[in-house]
C-alpha cells in the first residue's frame, strides 16, 4: 500500500497536466504541412475520377443483375 501513495504523489496537479497538453499540442500543430492548391486540386480530380468509375461499375452490375433476374423469371 505505502507503494501506491508514492505512485499517486508523483503524479503532477490537473492545472500542470492541462498546461503540459496545450504545450504538447502548439508543438505538434506547428510540425503541420498543409497541402498546395495544386495537391489539393489534383487529389480532388482523383477523388472524383474514383467516384466515377466506381458508380459505372455499380451501375453496370446492377444492370447485369437485373438482366438476369428479369431472364430467370421470364422462364419460371
Amino acid at each position: 500500500m505505502a507503494n501506491e501513495s508514492t505512485v499517486k504523489e508523483k503524479k503532477p496537479n490537473i492545472f500542470k497536466r492541462i498546461g503540459k497538453y496545450f504545450r504538447d499540442l502548439k508543438g505538434e500543430t506547428k510540425k503541420i504541412v498543409w497541402p498546395t492548391k495544386k495537391q489539393v486540386l489534383n487529389n480532388t480530380i482523383v477523388v472524383l475520377i474514383t467516384m466515377l468509375i466506381v458508380g459505372l461499375v455499380i451501375w453496370g452490375l446492377d444492370w447485369v443483375f437485373n438482366a438476369l433476374v428479369a431472364l430467370l423469371l421470364q422462364q419460371a
